[in-house]
């Protein structure tokens, strides 16, 4: 199978990975997330429901384009680091929703904050267009980061 036809099937697997993972996690105990104390600055709860599907569709979309205008290195290292920041994105679902380590969930959103900054630019690479639709992503990283320190100093 050719590369870029790989990659993008690699880059889409990853989106699914991070949708369905984060969200089995989220899901595991709502009666304790309502009560917690939440940051002033939190969204309305319509807000995720609008945002995320918005981002895993943008997300699929950029790892389409990058495998189809990058080169080879360049797509393995926007794979690289996507991987990696979904790694860091479901440890914060995990740590946030599981065992309730709020500080290390926030550790890892910040993580994750850092790691899509690679993504981000060489999705910009790729396409001026695709990467200014993927802006919101980046921005809902380092709001959901501000949010996971918020609720790990209230809580």
């Amino acid at each position: 199978m050719e590369f870029r036809v790989v990659a993008t099937i690699l880059g889409i697997a990853l989106v699914f990975i991070y949708a369905i993972g984060s969200g089995v996690w989220v899901s595991t105990s709502p009666g304790w997330y309502s009560t917690l104390v939440r940051p002033p600055w939190q969204p309305p709860d319509f807000v995720f429901g609008i945002i995320w599907p918005y981002n895993f569709v943008m997300l699929g979309i950029a790892a389409f384009n990058v495998a189809q205008s990058l080169n080879r290195n360049q797509t393995l290292v926007w794979l690289g680091f996507f991987a990696a920041s979904v790694a860091a994105a479901l440890t914060w679902a995990y740590q946030f929703y599981v065992p309730h380590n709020l500080s290390l969930a926030a550790v890892a959103l910040v993580v994750a904050v850092l790691l899509t900054l690679p993504v981000l630019y060489l999705t910009f690479k790729a396409s001026l267009i695709i990467g200014t639709l993927l802006v919101p992503y980046q921005i809902w990283v380092i709001i959901a980061s501000t949010l996971a320190w918020g609720y790990s100093t209230r809580n």
